[in-house]
């Protein structure tokens, strides 16, 4: 076999569905065994023999004491940003490292705002962005995205203004590329985005840790790399690229008008990464591109699976193929399966409503419910491809037995 899957395979296709009900993290839980789960961002695969291999290697030597700091980790991801998007000026030492991502936005977020002042986000969006930042006193402005589930400017700038009538500091968490949408932002569309937050003062948090996951015929565009983001940060893990969220280890890079404020991220934030997590996304990033080559391509092949699936099976559910991740959001409203003046969240991750929840009980496939997502989210779902063939087939299969009924 050539091209990348020579000598690996597809990562997708080496777990069956009994080995995967042995698994006992969030995905494989949370449901009965008779659910087929396409919803949390677990994807169905083993992990990369270089990662296998060091963990192994650690736990025979009993390395698993504290992190060592975050340059190992940092210059891995310099190295992988050269290779993989021509950016050369990722610097090492403008790195810190923090437990996730999440986590690792809060931090920033605390250097950037205080409490009561307003971030704007693009809805719908990765539900989290929502709880995360209120639970931490800060305020939130929805800025929709257009129609094709892209940035909208002309609501970003809006949302910008809106929040900077408001006391205080403002800051936009940018989803780069998108969850739930898997559009991936062009380097014209984050210039842009640069320009609206200087003339209004907004300061730029970018959650890069979809960054790998851009398949064929899209392009990934660091922030940081855009002319006018030097006083952003981006947030970024090798967690959803390579299957590592259990293995807690992310990274904060501050653009080069940034650094003074990274300087006083507090260094307790530094305790909670793990040393083997620390370790597996460092080998992840220097060593995992040949089987992440593979699992792109096996994604790229769900994602067209995935479209013809739907034609046949559910063929009044709306589906634009996703530039990058591994997540699809579907348009169900056609279904009516939901309350057009119903919940439209956001909410927390495991709520469930309309298509989501009938999915659930009828057809026993667990997806995403739009509503968590916010403003637009109602009547959507999303769908985790990132599975076999055989399991994504009978899972819209299952979905197209609702649609009929």
């Amino acid at each position: 076999m050539d091209g990348p899957l020579a000598g690996i395979g597809n990562p997708l296709e080496q777990v069956s569905l009994e080995q995967l009900r042995q698994r006992t993290s969030l995905k494989w839980r949370t449901h009965p065994d008779d659910v087929l789960p396409l919803w949390v961002a677990e994807m169905d695969v083993q992990l990369a023999e270089p990662i296998r291999e060091a963990l192994h290697a650690a736990v025979a030597r009993g390395d698993t004491g504290y992190p060592a700091g975050a340059r190992a980790y940092g210059q891995a991801l310099s190295g992988f940003a050269a290779r993989r998007w021509g950016w050369d000026a990722l610097d090492a030492d403008h790195t810190a490292i923090v437990p996730d991502v999440m986590l690792g936005i809060v931090e920033v977020l605390r250097l950037v705002t205080e409490p009561g002042d307003t971030v704007v986000v693009n809805s719908p969006v990765y539900p989290p962005f929502y709880a995360f930042v209120t639970h931490d006193d800060r305020r939130i402005v929805e800025a929709p995205l257009d129609p094709a589930g892209r940035i909208d400017l002309v609501s970003l700038g809006a949302a910008f203004a809106t929040a900077r009538s408001s006391r205080g500091h403002v800051a936009y968490l940018l989803c780069n590329p998108h969850n739930p949408t898997g559009v991936v932002h062009t380097a014209e569309e984050l210039t842009a985005v640069a320009t609206l937050a200087r003339e209004h003062e907004v300061r730029v948090v970018s959650d890069e840790i979809h960054a790998p996951l851009v398949l064929h015929g899209a392009r990934f565009t660091p922030y940081l790399r855009v002319e006018g983001a030097q006083d952003a940060f981006a947030v970024t893990s090798a967690s959803k690229a390579w299957n590592l969220a259990g293995l807690k280890a992310a990274l904060v890079v501050a653009g080069s008008g940034a650094l003074d404020e990274l300087a006083r991220l507090p260094e307790e934030v530094s305790h909670g990464p793990s040393h083997l997590g620390v370790l597996a996304h460092t080998v992840a990033l220097n060593d995992g591109e040949a089987w992440l080559d593979a699992l792109l391509a096996g994604l790229a092949a769900n994602r067209d699976l995935l479209g013809r699936l739907i034609a046949e099976h559910v063929p009044q559910v709306g589906y634009v193929p996703p530039d990058g991740t591994y997540l699809a959001w579907l348009d169900c409203r056609a279904l009516g399966l939901h309350e057009p003046n119903g919940t439209d969240g956001p909410g927390i991750v495991t709520e469930l409503a309309g298509p989501a929840r009938v999915f659930l009980d009828r057809a026993r496939v667990a997806l995403s419910s739009g509503h968590v997502f916010g403003a637009g989210g109602a009547g959507h779902v999303r769908l985790n491809f990132a599975t076999s063939s055989a399991i994504l087939t009978e899972a819209v299969t299952r979905m197209g037995t609702v649609a009929r009924s």
